[in-house]
């Protein structure tokens, strides 16, 4: 996994060219952007120091050196924080282990009946989710929709179910590696990055870029097989106790197409229920089985 602090702060002096910061650029240059001696500079930090840090060699580098390097290259906040991640891996807190999710937590998803919601941790899987939230995406019937990078990159009905596809794959890299960062002894993480890697030239493309985010919140369009396009906003709540785990809910206005949308689809997924549970009564014909387009 590629993941090193060298890396990524390489990729980010490639953004910044000199005369954003006030340098003259001088000298031919090989590669864009900073050089690490103008960052060094910048930072207030000797050249050899900087360079220890992009080499990994930084591990008792202090906070305030990482909040200078992170002003000088102009990170965001959830870029700084994983710059501190990279840095110091050894303070990164141990990957939750894997299983299912407090009784409490379910209720909770139950509860959101208006509403499609699911649990996922830092590797994207999906752990919980609610009714409608199976009626959306399909959990319940296929196992290998159960982790959303791999459904992503390497189902070929993907950019059907997803009309924005380029962003969702943006999004979903960026989160993947904010998560690698974070955890990086986790060997199931390691394993379905080196995955999808292998299989997917926009997996290692954008992986390649080095970008980081927080899934937090923002807008999904969903093109569904039954109700036609969902237009939904959708917003993610940490766990109290399992930084690791965030549940995931998505939301449409009152009155909206897409909440009209929701409404139908509900009606239908417990009609898909109903059916199926007089299915397992003797001698009764089997129901079609819920399949994305």
């Amino acid at each position: 996994m590629d993941n090193t602090v060298g890396d990524f702060l390489q990729s980010r002096r490639a953004r910044i060219q000199p005369e954003d910061v006030g340098l003259p650029p001088y000298g031919r240059r090989r590669v864009p952007g900073l050089r690490r001696e103008e960052v060094a500079q910048l930072a207030g930090v000797s050249v050899d120091y900087y360079i220890r840090l992009e080499q990994g060699r930084g591990k008792n580098v202090s906070d305030a050196i990482l909040d200078a390097v992170a002003r000088v290259l102009r990170l965001d906040p959830t870029e700084h924080a994983h710059l501190r991640d990279l840095a110091r891996p050894g303070r990164a807190a141990p990957a939750a282990p894997s299983g299912g999710v407090r009784p409490g937590v379910r209720l909770l998803l139950d509860n959101m009946a208006d509403c499609p919601a699911m649990v996922i941790d830092h590797r994207m899987d999906v752990l919980a989710w609610n009714a409608l939230g199976d009626a959306v995406h399909g959990f319940a019937g296929d196992a290998s929709r159960r982790n959303m990078p791999r459904r992503v990159f390497l189902d070929p009905e993907a950019a059907d179910l997803y009309p924005e596809w380029a962003a969702v794959a943006a999004e979903t890299v960026a989160y993947l590696r904010f998560g690698a960062g974070r955890h990086p002894d986790d060997q199931r993480l390691t394993a379905l990055i080196g995955e999808l890697s292998m299989k997917s030239e926009h997996f290692r493309r954008l992986w390649a870029d080095h970008l980081v985010r927080e899934k937090t919140y923002g807008v999904k369009r969903i093109s569904h097989p039954v109700v036609g396009e969902l237009n939904l906003g959708y917003e993610t709540l940490a766990l109290p106790g399992d930084a690791d785990r965030t549940v995931v809910v998505y939301t449409a206005p009152p009155g909206s197409g897409a909440a009209e949308r929701l409404a139908v689809l509900a009606s239908w997924s417990a009609g898909e229920r109903s059916a199926s549970a007089d299915a397992s009564a003797p001698d009764a014909p089997s129901p079609g089985a819920f399949r994305q387009r």
